[in-house]
């Protein structure tokens, strides 16, 4: 699998997708926008932690100062998510037929990265991932799925960053 695997001459980066594979990444496109929405909300990160990952506090040894510092900011980094992933869904389109395409520009080719980001994000943060290394707490079918997803964007991130690398 090398999704992206080359830069036009206009600029863009190409990949190619099976169907369900952009199925995929349009379903997590659209729960990364639904969680930035969460995310910005006051209880979001109490009620579930993953939410945490995606808008930390900014001074854990101080939940003043964080509380504070998360009611001016959260609203707009929480836009920013959404917008990131929102274009994501878009750039994917709806998959049609046995393979989909996509040629990013860098604006979009960013937008992608950080939303896969923070998909990685929450994915470590529900399966106990905290540092490189950790296997995560794989305990039944669904969190082995969410390992197989972590894993599979992980090497889409990447296939995705060295095509937008500059050529040397």
């Amino acid at each position: 699998m090398i999704p992206f695997h080359r830069r036009r001459r206009d600029g863009r980066v190409v990949a190619s997708f099976t169907a369900d594979e952009a199925r995929l990444l349009l379903s997590l496109a659209d729960e990364a926008a639904g969680l930035a929405r969460a995310a910005a909300t006051p209880d979001g990160p109490q009620a579930d932690p993953a939410l945490g990952r995606l808008l930390p506090d900014a001074y854990p040894d101080d939940p003043e100062a964080s509380a504070e510092f998360r009611r001016f900011t959260a609203e707009g980094l929480a836009d920013r998510k959404e917008h990131n992933a929102r274009l994501m869904a878009r750039t994917l389109g709806e998959p049609a037929g046995r393979r989909t395409e996509v040629a990013l520009d860098d604006a979009e080719a960013s937008a992608w990265l950080r939303t896969i980001t923070d998909l990685r994000l929450v994915l470590a943060a529900r399966l106990g991932i905290h540092e490189d290394g950790d296997e995560g707490d794989i305990h039944d079918e669904e969190s082995a799925m969410q390992r197989a997803v972590y894993d599979w964007l992980a090497a889409v991130q990447e296939f995705l960053v060295l095509a937008v690398r500059p050529r040397r």
